[in-house]
């Protein structure tokens, strides 16, 4: 699967989705030092192959990685600059909690903390296939044309 690209300078936040959220008992959170045991447990549990790099985002301060919460349990996540500088991902969100904008907003709000570290574009690395048009349509990624896994490729 090919990558995919998006243009950071156009990204405006969505104030009135997370407020729809925060309305359904769903706040976003960044993940703080404390979190780093249960969120990787989270993660671990729920999608385990992406439990090593759900780990990285906690090597930065503030942690790469933000949160959705629901009743102080880990509904989801989403984590940027854990694989390489500028790429976004992983993320997932609980199957019992989706097609509810909680993917979105997770998308939304790492990718504006790309573009406040003064990234122009983000990679959206190695996407599954039925999360492309998601990508499209949640913030206009468009996929870079590669035949082969891009910084995946070497992976074991």
């Amino acid at each position: 699967m090919a990558d995919m690209l998006v243009k950071l300078f156009h990204l405006q936040p969505d104030p009135a989705a997370e407020a729809a959220l925060l309305q359904n008992g769903v706040r976003l959170c960044r993940a703080l030092p404390p979190d780093r045991d249960r969120v990787i447990g989270f993660v671990r549990e729920n999608f385990p192959e992406f439990a090593a790099e759900a780990a990285c985002a906690f090597s930065h301060l503030p942690a790469h990685c933000w949160l959705a919460v629901e009743n102080r349990a880990v509904v989801g996540f989403a984590c940027y600059d854990v694989t390489a500088p500028d790429f976004f991902g992983p993320t997932a969100v609980l199957a019992s909690r989706r097609r509810r904008g909680i993917g979105r907003a997770l998308l939304l709000r790492s990718l504006l903390s790309m573009k406040e570290l003064g990234y122009a574009y983000a990679i959206i690395g190695w996407p599954a296939q039925d999360a492309l048009h998601f990508y499209e349509q949640a913030v206009g990624a468009v996929l870079i044309p590669e035949d082969t896994a891009g910084l995946y490729r070497d992976m074991i």
